[in-house]
């Protein structure tokens, strides 16, 4: 099988937060054929360059997402100097295709400056309609003339704009946008919108994959849109974090106003309410998601939480010897029992300050009990001076250990990095204390709290993201930005050590059945062969040989069944055929057959 992965800023860039599940999927399907279509976000990532490929990798075809207003697209998905479409008299688009451009854009517009009334199911009402005809006409508009790249950033595109704005029916928010408000929001369309104008739409690149793999549901997902518009291929949606919360909590600390903010939302939500309805399977990585998912619009048919893999290996000298602890906690080597250890990146959203005031209100309780922060500062900043002022804070909470007044002289709590020599190693830091501590007030998936469960240790949780759905039962959970509940939760622990001894055990059970590498890509081993089996992409190409005769076995046995399956497809149901916006296009191969039973991949409820 020959599978499309499409991503967004992740791999094969040495940076991104997928990288590392992308490459683990690569390389532990070798069956399979792998064609990277990459989007990168920064000159920076690209400099980082690229990690070793492994030979699953057949090609592949990389675009940024970032470039300069300079008309161009670099990479090997570029087109060079796109087409152009002035209201002057430079070189423009014929008569023709100025109202076609015009016509789809102002469908567009329309769909992101009115929302729909309330009640309406996402994805059902006439802004959906707009939003996929304008969405899909210019899509064909780019592919036929080269791109819209200075088309998107025209006067035209401006004036589009400002009336769909002010029509009758906007949003109120939008309608008090302003000129520069709507360039803004122009320049960022444009840039959301480049994937139309790249060369991967033909024959060769995303027409010659069995299936689009998406790494995300917002960019990296349009061109899987496009390949399913102009080809018929299957399109995956793998999340493991919601994306489009992510827009919206980043637009509103972005200096930006609050027109511009509600113009990205409408269409950011459109989109991913597109991309939903048209992915023929969707794969969230935890419940959080999932329900995200379905606020968009997702069928609950469609979707099959499979939980990021992660290697357990690292963790296992750690977790095998907490195992082996007795009641009274275990001895030197695993850090004390005394000892709570936070491990993770240092920003405003971990809310160490709460930890602090919580771990005061824990040494009146436990007077020996100490706290190791072990993590880098966010590489910005912010990250640098949230550090700042959390040892500042800490100082302020214990003067007398900090100064050496107390009987110790040193501080109980210390703010370490992973890689010296007293902690050279992750799993080492898990190894220093008893009792691991997670106090976000923001979190996807809880990768941090995996790793404590693959060491066996008894954790003390916020109630955040995903964070109930991985503990299970397994850990203590308390309210966020509660100080005195995480204390009490702490201390609990602290004071009964068969209870951390039954945790952690429980705890390290769960994550080797739930979270590991081999589980994960079980799951999408059985989920690539389902979806192959009930969409097959059927190409002339793939069946007959050069002189017009049929190859043999290169035609799928399904493909002969009675039914639906084999009727003859409307001709407007052509891939790249133009229909009218309430029409969909239906593949003549892409129905299921009435009584095949697809390959199962999961429990009954559709988890796998």
């Amino acid at each position: 099988m020959r599978i499309g992965l499409l991503t967004d800023g992740d791999y094969p860039y040495a940076t991104g937060e997928s990288r590392l599940w992308c490459d683990r999927l690569v390389r532990g399907l070798p069956q399979h054929e792998f064609d990277l279509f990459a989007l990168s976000r920064s000159a920076h990532q690209e400099d980082q360059g690229w990690v070793r490929l492994p030979h699953q990798v057949s090609r592949v075809r990389t675009a940024p997402l970032w470039t300069p207003e300079d008309g161009t697209l670099r990479g090997s998905g570029e087109r060079g100097l796109l087409a152009r479409l002035v209201t002057g008299g430079e070189q423009s688009y014929g008569r023709r295709d100025r109202r076609r451009f015009t016509d789809r854009l102002t469908a567009l517009a329309t769909a992101i400056c009115t929302p729909d009334d309330p009640g309406t199911p996402p994805g059902t009402g006439p802004g959906a309609r707009l939003f996929t005809h304008g969405l899909y006409g210019l899509a064909e508009l780019a592919r036929e003339r080269g791109g819209l790249h200075l088309a998107l950033r025209s006067e035209t595109t401006v004036r589009i704009l400002e009336s769909a704005s002010r029509a009758r029916g906007a949003a109120r928010t939008v309608q008090s946008a302003t000129v520069p408000d709507l360039l803004v929001f122009a320049a960022e369309l444009e840039r959301a919108l480049r994937p139309l104008s790249l060369d991967w739409y033909d024959q060769e690149s995303l027409g010659a994959v069995d299936l689009c793999h998406a790494t995300s549901g917002g960019a990296a997902a349009l061109p899987g849109l496009l390949a399913k518009r102009f080809f018929g291929v299957p399109l995956l949606v793998t999340e493991h974090g919601v994306q489009l919360r992510a827009h919206y909590l980043a637009a509103s600390d972005a200096p930006i106003g609050a027109p511009v903010r509600a113009l990205l939302a409408g269409f950011r939500g459109r989109l991913a309410t597109e991309v939903y309805r048209q992915a023929a399977l969707l794969t969230p990585g935890n419940t959080h998601v999932r329900r995200w998912q379905q606020r968009c619009g997702a069928d609950p048919a469609k979707q099959r939480t499979v939980y990021p893999g992660m290697s357990a290996e690292r963790f296992g000298p750690v977790g095998e010897g907490a195992e082996r602890l007795g009641a009274d906690g275990g001895d030197e080597t695993t850090g004390g029992p005394g000892t709570l250890v936070w491990v993770g990146r240092i920003e405003p959203a971990k809310d160490l300050i709460a930890l602090l005031h919580a771990f005061a209100e824990i040494r009146r309780a436990q007077p020996g009990a100490r706290l190791r922060v072990f993590g880098d500062p966010a590489p910005d900043a912010e990250g640098a001076a949230y550090l700042a002022h959390c040892r500042a804070l800490a100082a302020q909470l214990f003067p007398d250990e900090a100064t050496g007044a107390h009987a110790e002289g040193v501080s109980p709590v210390t703010f370490e990095e992973i890689g010296g020599p007293e902690v050279p190693d992750l799993a080492d830091a898990y190894a220093a204390g008893g009792v691991i501590v997670l106090s976000s007030v923001v979190e996807g998936f809880p990768v941090s709290l995996v790793e404590a469960m693959f060491c066996g240790r008894a954790t003390v949780s916020t109630d955040v993201g995903a964070v109930v759905e991985v503990i299970g039962g397994t850990g203590l959970v308390v309210p966020p930005r509660n100080p005195k509940a995480l204390a009490d939760a702490c201390v609990a622990l602290l004071r009964d050590p068969e209870r951390r001894a039954r945790l952690g055990a429980a705890a390290r059970a769960r994550a080797l059945e739930l979270f590991t590498v081999e589980q994960n890509l079980a799951a999408f081993r059985g989920i690539y062969l389902e979806l192959m089996s009930r969409t097959p992409v059927r190409r002339e190409a793939d069946t007959v040989d050069a002189h017009g005769d049929p190859l043999l076995f290169a035609t799928p046995p399904e493909a002969r069944l009675a039914g639906p399956w084999t009727q003859a497809a409307h001709p407007c149901d052509r891939p790249g055929a133009q229909h009218p916006p309430e029409r969909e296009p239906v593949r003549e191969s892409g129905r299921e057959p009435e009584g095949v039973c697809a390959v199962a991949v999961g429990p009954g409820d559709g988890d796998a």
